[in-house]
């Protein structure tokens, strides 16, 4: 069977996708980008399949590529024939599925792209702790959006879906978890019990192992 090739770092946005290949039983093979920030070589090499040099960057068994984790987990599903983590077109829940999808990747995953190096957007050395600052005061107030609408146990309430695969991986980021422990604690229980899953289990070890 031919596999999949997944390029991605170890604890970055690569663990959603990872999850998914994971949970749907798609073989895969997994490619170290290497540190996209502080390499030119990564980013160069990268560079030749997704000309932003970011991860997720997944090479389909036909050697197509795909970009931008939200696209991925869409055609996983479809790939599959699944609609356990994807509600399908019919299902009620679809439409709080693809609102909160979105949003997550529209909105709060762009501000680990500007905030987690500041550097790349904000020439002044003096203005880069005031934007990275700003920036993750922006992440908080989005994700506590999130957590106004969240159900349980799951994110939309009595069924998972891959929004808890997002939470299990995103939860380990900033503002970190003692932060959603406080202040989004439904978020932070979904996305613990998707790390929980066993089959999401190797996948939590790979990328966040414990220290």
């Amino acid at each position: 069977m031919q596999h999949h090739v997944l390029y991605g770092n170890p604890g970055w946005g690569s663990a959603i996708v990872e999850a998914q290949l994971a949970w749907y039983g798609l073989p895969f093979r997994f490619e170290p980008s290497g540190d996209l920030f502080a390499s030119e070589e990564a980013r160069s090499k990268l560079r030749a399949l997704n000309p932003v040099s970011q991860v997720p960057t997944l090479v389909l068994p036909d050697g197509q590529v795909m970009t931008e984790s939200a696209a991925i987990t869409l055609h996983l599903a479809d790939l599959c024939g699944r609609d356990d983590v994807v509600p399908g077109p019919q299902s009620p829940q679809r439409a709080a599925f693809l609102r909160w999808l979105i949003f997550i990747v529209a909105n709060i995953y762009p501000t680990f792209t500007y905030a987690d190096d500041p550097s790349r957007f904000v020439k002044l050395e003096a203005a880069q702790s005031g934007f990275q600052g700003e920036c993750n005061a922006y992440a908080q107030r989005l994700w506590l959006a999130v957590e106004a609408t969240a159900g349980a146990p799951w994110f939309l309430g009595d069924r998972m879906s891959a929004l808890d695969f997002y939470l299990a991986v995103m939860t380990r980021w900033r503002p970190r978890r003692a932060w959603f422990a406080e202040h989004a604690p439904r978020l932070l229980a979904a996305g613990e019990r998707a790390a929980a899953l066993p089959a999401l289990l190797p996948v939590m070890a790979h990328n966040f192992p414990p220290t």
